[in-house]
């Protein structure tokens, strides 16, 4: 049966905070018994031009290099000389725990001939070209050049690594290649998502042949669960059904598992929710980061091309503490529970695929987005208020 839209109620307004556990499960259990989910206010109308067009997607580009994005969880930096070097909005860039416990992050490119330092992921005391060898301190400071002699009006003081804006705020590092002050200012929105006792499991990166806006519109609806996940999430969750919030320009959309019926003769002051839903942040324009049960993924979709993103995940989880068979055994059961997580996710790129070869049958004007649909109608408002 189709589930009946309900308007979305006044805490959904980007002023009101997010609910919380006990306000998430009674509404939750108010869509169930009355086989109602979240409503926006309106449909939205996307143009498939804004899909398709070289110059809308430099724009889009410009605006991650002018906003504070996500560019890796603080757990992928959690030693010192740790590092993740990536492009972002086409850019190399490296962050790196630093001698003094700060992130930092720069241009990845040598101040001599402009290699990139590193790739991928690791830990390194000391930055050296793989070129010619030049040095650099976790700092960025330029502390060796090989035979030095031959480079007598170089100033090693004022020749280390570019850096770029950056800032670390709840677990998480973002970067500002081209952003100011005020533009900081929006973080203040978004809350701790990270919890304290987490650490790093895995680092994975992948490429789909599709716009990242297609990608990333998979994840903010519920409305597909049914179709698209007959066999994997639709079992264990419902259909149609999700609470959707707004902080500032971001959304939270949640994703309730049917376990979430245990609760109801429970308690409220002991209710919990780990196990029982997923909470999907969409941290505008490009970052989602989703629960799990024990775990988190935190996800940077970076646009290669007009139909080509690049998918960073860093997976994090609850095996912070306990002995080494102990800490085995949970990591074993989150990459067991990701297994099957990664079946949803193989299921949505086929859609997103299929979706973006639908684009070239030109059917379509417009993509059309319900009222089921209203996190994807926040990124898309979102999208035109800032590039027009």
């Amino acid at each position: 049966m189709s589930r009946i839209a309900t308007p979305l109620a006044s805490h959904h307004s980007a002023q009101q905070p997010l609910l919380n556990t006990q306000e998430m499960v009674l509404q939750i259990f108010n869509h169930i018994d009355n086989k109602t989910t979240d409503l926006g206010a309106e449909t939205w109308s996307e143009p498939v031009s804004n899909y398709r067009s070289q110059e809308r997607l430099d724009a889009e580009l410009g605006l991650i290099k002018s906003s504070f994005v996500v560019f890796c969880p603080s757990l992928a930096l959690s030693n010192t000389g740790d590092y993740v070097a990536r492009s972002a909005a086409g850019v190399p860039l490296i962050a790196v725990r630093a001698e003094d416990g700060t992130a930092k992050v720069f241009r990845n490119a040598c101040r001599h001939r402009g290699v990139q330092l590193a790739q991928g992921h690791g830990c390194k005391r000391v930055l050296v070209c793989p070129y010619h060898g030049w040095a650099y301190a976790l700092d960025g400071q330029l502390k060796n050049i090989t035979h030095g002699s031959g480079f007598p009006e170089v100033d090693t003081k004022t020749s280390g690594l570019v850096p770029v804006p950056s800032k670390e705020i709840n677990g998480l590092v973002y970067v500002g290649q081209e952003a100011s002050d005020t533009t900081a200012s929006s973080l203040d929105l978004i809350p701790q998502i990270i919890p304290d006792n987490y650490e790093l499991v895995e680092i994975d990166e992948m490429d789909v042949d599709a716009n990242w806006k297609l990608f990333i519109e998979s994840a903010l609806e519920g409305y597909h669960i049914r179709a698209t996940h007959t066999k994997t999430f639709f079992p264990v969750q419902y259909d149609n059904l999700t609470v959707v919030e707004a902080f500032g320009g971001n959304s939270r959309v949640t994703f309730p598992y049917q376990t979430i019926e245990s609760l109801r003769n429970k308690p409220q002051k002991g209710w919990s929710t780990n196990g029982r839903m997923t909470q999907l942040y969409h941290l505008f324009p490009n970052v989602i980061v989703s629960t799990f049960p024990n775990c988190l993924q935190v996800v940077v979709l970076e646009p290669l091309g007009l139909e080509k993103t690049r998918q960073h995940t860093y997976l994090l989880g609850r095996v912070a503490t306990g002995t080494a068979e102990e800490r085995k055994t949970m990591t074993e059961s989150i990459l067991q529970g990701q297994a099957f997580a990664k079946t949803g996710a193989i299921e949505d790129r086929e859609v997103v695929m299929s979706a973006q070869q639908g684009l070239h049958s030109g059917a379509n004007e417009h993509l059309t987005f319900g009222l089921f649909e209203s996190a994807i109608g926040r990124l898309h408002a979102g999208l035109s208020r800032e590039l027009g």
